[in-house]
């Protein structure tokens, strides 16, 4: 009780500073010409994202040792800032950098970190573009190259990032893209260079010794990361001038697309069919198919609708499986710990099938008067994975309330993810005990 009245005070004071420094709504930018045309220029924006949570830990969480059923903590869980230019008429750059997750647990004064670096040429206006650096033009579907500036839910859908901060640093890799728009029709491809496991943030698991029908990421030095994505967009036309796409237009587009793609390594995964037995490697593989809709439903109101489900393929070897949590408030676990492990982990990525979906209303434009408007959405993930016996959901409801679009944002959501142990066999199931836990985030957002 004493933990939710802390949230409930901080909470009160958060809304009311935003509601007395609230900003009038605006979508102006600003830009340094560099010629008399203005058709040469270079921009800035910046972006914070302050989370306020509570969570229900999973079983055997610990803290530097000291076990703890939930936690109150408050955290940045996003700051970026991006530079970019028309340096010429075929010449664009793109660079974006900051930090990421940085909690009472992180390490103290954290560097600002590079997520993009990347200079391309317009071979073709439009239709053909050629690119290198440290990018995120990736493959399987939509938002495996997310804006976070602009998330319809709470937070990015992890589970179309698959190799997130395992092969790639946040979904960028270093090398070289082709991208453009024929017609209807948009299309991206990149070939680039995956780093290996053992550059990571956090240790990546490696195959043991006496662990069999299980896959695991190989030691092997990484062979070429392949990636497309191609989506025919029947309404409005998108902007891809750069990878990152929209959550939520917020009524300000009719877009209506059907998208597929896929991203392919080779030798990335190992396994032992029989402990002992020789390492065999194979190929990570994602395909993947989606659709995404964002229209006005009464322009006059302002109200609009968006909604986007995906069915994607995972292919990292027999009984692939990997626990991820946002911002994870444990560092450890005792022995009555799950197979979640600690925290606010949960199984997100796994060789199977996965479907996600999302959708939200967007209420009309002065339902608050001069203090904006709502949104309430959900999004659920249904997860077929060949190692656990039967199918699990994570689904997340909540609301946005918008006092400048997403320049200023404050989110309120709740999510509930499975707990699964070892059963009988060799598949997992519910921990029957304690089968589900949750968290409950305050975000506010900044953005200009």
């Amino acid at each position: 009780m004493k933990k939710i009245i802390q949230i409930l005070l901080l909470a009160g004071l958060l809304i009311m500073a935003i509601i007395i420094t609230a900003k009038a709504q605006t979508d102006k930018e600003v830009k340094l010409f560099l010629n008399s045309e203005q058709t040469h220029w270079v921009k800035g924006t910046g972006l914070g994202q302050i989370w306020v949570r509570y969570t229900d830990m999973n079983p055997g969480s610990t803290i530097y040792g000291t076990a703890k059923d939930n936690a109150f903590d408050v955290g940045l869980r996003r700051v970026r800032y991006q530079v970019m230019g028309q340096i010429t008429d075929q010449v664009f750059i793109y660079t974006q950098f900051g930090i990421n997750s940085f909690g009472s647990l992180s390490g103290r004064k954290p560097g600002l970190f590079l997520h993009d670096v990347t200079a391309e040429y317009a071979v073709v206006k439009s239709k053909l573009s050629l690119g290198a650096g440290l990018h995120g033009w990736n493959g399987t579907v939509r938002y495996s190259s997310s804006s976070v500036g602009t998330i319809l839910g709470l937070d990015l859908p992890y589970i179309e990032e698959a190799t997130n901060d395992i092969t790639d640093q946040f979904v960028r890799k270093l090398g070289v893209y082709a991208k453009g728009q024929l017609g209807s029709l948009d299309y991206r491809v990149s070939v680039s260079n995956p780093f290996p496991i053992q550059t990571a943030l956090n240790a990546v698991p490696t195959l043991p010794e006496n662990v069999s029908n299980i896959a695991y990421y190989s030691t092997a030095a990484p062979a070429i990361n392949y990636q497309g994505y191609f989506f025919w967009q029947f309404l409005d036309k998108e902007a891809n001038q750069i990878p990152y796409m929209i959550g939520t237009y917020l009524g300000k587009k009719r877009v209506f697309n059907i998208g597929g793609g896929f991203s392919t390594q080779d030798h990335a995964m190992e396994y032992r069919e029989s402990e002992g037995g020789q390492v065999i490697q194979q190929a990570s593989k994602q395909f993947g198919v989606d659709v995404f809709y964002d229209a006005p439903l009464n322009k006059e109101k302002g109200t609009a609708i968006t909604a986007y489900a995906a069915l994607i393929d995972y292919d990292f070897g027999p009984n692939y499986l990997r626990n991820a949590g946002a911002m994870n408030p444990a560092n450890g676990v005792n022995a009555q710990g799950s197979f979640n492990g600690p925290g606010n982990n949960a199984p997100l990525i796994g060789t199977g099938q996965v479907y996600y979906t999302q959708v939200g209303y967007l209420m009309k434009k002065d339902l608050l008067g001069k203090l904006g408007t709502l949104q309430p959405y959900g999004q659920l993930i249904v997860s077929d994975y060949d190692r656990i016996e039967k199918p699990i959901t994570i689904y997340d409801i909540g609301v946005n309330w918008l006092q400048a679009g997403h320049r200023s944002k404050l989110s309120l959501d709740y999510q509930s993810r499975p707990v699964l142990a070892k059963g009988d066999t060799e598949k997992l199931v519910k921990n029957e005990p304690d089968p589900r836990k949750g968290m409950l985030v305050l975000q506010y957002q900044f953005s200009f």
